[in-house]
């Protein structure tokens, strides 16, 4: 009998339960949400099982405190920590949530040490590096959840503001998942048409800030939360890529090594994802002004993690 595929994810918060929706709607696999209070993610758990005879999958769910029932995940999908709240930065979040994810990686790398972890938490990148450093991981199974979102939230203003459909529009957002990321209008196309061609260069910028602003705008509307409906479609798409080996390009925070000239560093680029993971990273040819954004949006991720280190690891 063959195996059943397992994906995990830690932290049931509202990230983590809509992710787990998202990902037992598409039947990619079985679902266990581990999070540090066992009867709430064993409610979410029973809740979307009640669901599927409506739904129609046969996805198993499972909600547990316990790591023994993660084992032999294929993936771990990370999203706990505590979220942002008004006023708050991403990066005001790193001390508390490094300490999370650094236990919760060791917790689930001990029980499924062949899975490929995909990283939600914020600050983003510097949570990668922590998942990277105590997962002991190669690069091409730590992975961080932020290009596919800011590429999402980028293409729906573009999609509102000239009216045309989300699935017209392809672009891609490179850099720290926050104000230093760099979107790239010279690589956005609505069916092929340069972007620059559509739309002013003036409305473009107040797109491009808005989509560096997209996270803190919905924080403000909310007020007692962060986002999680587009957060979580991110990473299933992500998941999915993966579970199907699609080798499909997406802009995800990963661990450069010399390319862009950036080293040691996790920031957004192109990544092909397939079943190992990181299949290929993809350089495109920037001008330097692009690349001088990327360095800039690299030596703020650098500076979070050097915190990180002093923090964690010395």
């Amino acid at each position: 009998m063959s195996r059943r595929r397992k994906i995990t994810i830690i932290g049931a918060g509202h990230v983590g339960a809509t992710t787990a929706q998202r990902l037992v709607e598409k039947a990619l696999a079985d679902v266990v949400l581990v999070d540090i209070e066992p009867d709430m993610p064993r409610g979410k758990a029973l809740d979307l099982w009640e669901s599927a005879p409506i739904y129609g999958y046969d996805s198993r769910l499972s909600g547990t405190a316990d790591y023994e029932a993660t084992a032999g995940s294929d993936i771990v999908v990370i999203t706990s920590g505590i979220a942002r709240k008004p006023g708050m930065s991403r990066d005001d979040l790193l001390r508390v949530n490094a300490r999370i994810v650094k236990e919760v990686t060791e917790q689930a790398v001990k029980h499924s040490p062949d899975a490929i972890l995909i990283v939600v938490s914020n600050p983003l990148d510097a949570m990668t590096y922590v998942a990277y450093r105590s997962s002991g991981f190669p690069r091409e199974r730590v992975i961080g959840m932020a290009g596919v979102l800011d590429s999402a939230r980028f293409r729906s203003f573009l999609a509102i503001t000239l009216n045309v459909s989300v699935e017209n529009i392809q672009t891609l957002v490179l850099g720290g998942h926050g104000d230093s990321m760099v979107p790239l209008p010279r690589y956005t196309t609505v069916s092929g048409i340069p972007i620059m061609d559509l739309i002013s260069k003036e409305r473009l910028d107040a797109i491009v800030q808005r989509t560096r602003d997209g996270g803190a705008e919905i924080v403000k509307l909310l007020k007692t939360g962060s986002a999680y409906y587009a957060p979580s479609a991110a990473t299933v798409e992500m998941v999915e890529a993966i579970m199907k080996d699609k080798n499909k390009i997406l802009p995800c925070s990963a661990l450069c090594k010399g390319e862009y000239g950036l080293n040691d560093v996790f920031i957004g680029v192109p990544l092909q994802l397939g079943q190992a993971g990181i299949e290929k990273m993809i350089e495109v040819v920037l001008t330097a002004d692009e690349q001088k954004a990327l360095q800039s949006s690299a030596e703020t991720v650098q500076s979070l993690c050097l915190t990180v280190d002093e923090a964690l690891y010395n």
